[in-house]
C-alpha cells in the first residue's frame, strides 16, 4: 500500500462572530470545517465533494496555509505542517501547489506567461536562466501550448488555455500534491474534459497526488480514486470511488447522487427531494447535522451525533443508521 502524503486528524476551522465597535465581544463561532479525518496516500486522487458552503473550500485554504487551524492538525509525509518554520516551511509550499478555479483571476495579466510559469522556479530553485527558459519551454509543451507562446500575456488565450497555463504553473517545481480547486467549474462543457484529462495524464507522467475539491459529481468520480462527501463542516462518508457512487450508504450521499444527471439520457434514477435548507454553520443542529433534513431520520438522531463506522469494502459513515 502506499504511503500516506496528507493526514488531517480531527481538522477544524471556527471563523469568529464578533459584535461592537469598539470593545469587540465574540458571541459565536462560524463552524466552516468542524472536526474532520481524511488521508490521501502518494499517487492517487482524493475528491473532496458536497453543496456549496460545506467547508471544502476552507479545508484547502488549512492545507495551502491560507487560514490557521483552530484545532487538530495537518501531517504532510508525517510532519504537522502548522509547526514547521523556515526552511522546513518553504520546503512544504514549494511540495503542495494549487490550481485555482478561475483562469481569469489566478494568473497576473502584467506578466507574460513565460514568467508566470517561472517565477515558482526563480523563487524556489537554483538555475541558470537557459536552463528556466528550456524548462518553460518544456512546461508549455507538457500542457498542449506552444512554447513560443509564452511570451504572450494571460488576456490573448482562452479560459481553457489560461488553465492549462495555470497547471504549468503548477508543476513546474514538481511538487508532491497538487491541490486542485474546482479546476473545471469555470470552463465550458467542451473544455472540461481536455483539462480533466491533461490533468490525469500529467498525474500519471510525473507520479503526482492530486486533492480534488469539486461540486460536480461527474468530474469527481472521473478523476478520483477515493471520495469523501462534506455536509456542513463534517465528512459523512468516505470510501472508494467506484464503491460509493455504486451503493451510497449514507442518506445525504443518497440524496446528493440521486440529484445529478443519469450517465446516459435513458437512465433511470430515483430522486430523493431534501425538505429544508441548509442550516446555518453558526449554529449547527445538535447530534447529527443532517439530522433536519434526512429522509430516514430517527429520534436518536436529533440528540446524539453519529460515530464513524467502518464498511467491509473500506468505507467510513457517519450515520445511526448503518
Amino acid at each position: 500500500m502506499a504511503e500516506i502524503v496528507l493526514e488531517a486528524k480531527n481538522l477544524k476551522k471556527h471563523f469568529p462572530v464578533t459584535r461592537g465597535l469598539i470593545f469587540m465581544k465574540q458571541v459565536g463561532a462560524v463552524k466552516a470545517v468542524d472536526g474532520i479525518d481524511f488521508t490521501i496516500r502518494r499517487g492517487e486522487t482524493f475528491g473532496l465533494v458536497g453543496e456549496s458552503g460545506c467547508g471544502k473550500t476552507t479545508t484547502t485554504r488549512l492545507i495551502l496555509l491560507l487560514e490557521r487551524i483552530t484545532c487538530g492538525s495537518i501531517l504532510f509525509e508525517g510532519k504537522d505542517i502548522s509547526k514547521l518554520t523556515g526552511p522546513g516551511l518553504k520546503r512544504y509550499r514549494s511540495s503542495v501547489q494549487p490550481v485555482f478555479q478561475d483562469p481569469y483571476s489566478s494568473l497576473s495579466p502584467r506578466l507574460r506567461v513565460k514568467d508566470i510559469i517561472a517565477e515558482p522556479i526563480v523563487e524556489n530553485r537554483s538555475m541558470p536562466s537557459s536552463q528556466i527558459v528550456h524548462r518553460v519551454a518544456e512546461l508549455l509543451e507538457m500542457v498542449g501550448l506552444n512554447p513560443h507562446s509564452g511570451e504572450m500575456y494571460p488576456h490573448e488565450f482562452s479560459g481553457g488555455q489560461r488553465q492549462r497555463i495555470a497547471v504549468a504553473r503548477a508543476i513546474s517545481i514538481n511538487p508532491t500534491l497538487v491541490v486542485l480547486d474546482e479546476p473545471v467549474s469555470a470552463l465550458d462543457v467542451s473544455i472540461q474534459a481536455q483539462i480533466m484529462n491533461l490533468l490525469k495524464r500529467i498525474q500519471n507522467q510525473l507520479e503526482l497526488t492530486y486533492l480534488l475539491i469539486a461540486h460536480d459529481l461527474a468530474v469527481v468520480r472521473h478523476m478520483s480514486d477515493k471520495v469523501g462527501v462534506m455536509y456542513l463542516g463534517k465528512i459523512v462518508e468516505t470510501g472508494p470511488s467506484e464503491d460509493l457512487y455504486r451503493s451510497p450508504a449514507h442518506p445525504y450521499t443518497k440524496a446528493l447522487l440521486s440529484a445529478a444527471l443519469p450517465s446516459h439520457p435513458d437512465g433511470r434514477r430515483d430522486e430523493i427531494i431534501l425538505s429544508g435548507e441548509v442550516p446555518s454553520p453558526l449554529n449547527p443542529p445538535p447530534g447529527c447535522r443532517f439530522h433536519p433534513r434526512c429522509p430516514e431520520v430517527m429520534p436518536v438522531c436529533a440528540d446524539e451525533e453519529p460515530a464513524m463506522r467502518i464498511l467491509g469494502d473500506g468505507r467510513m459513515v457517519v450515520c445511526h443508521r448503518v
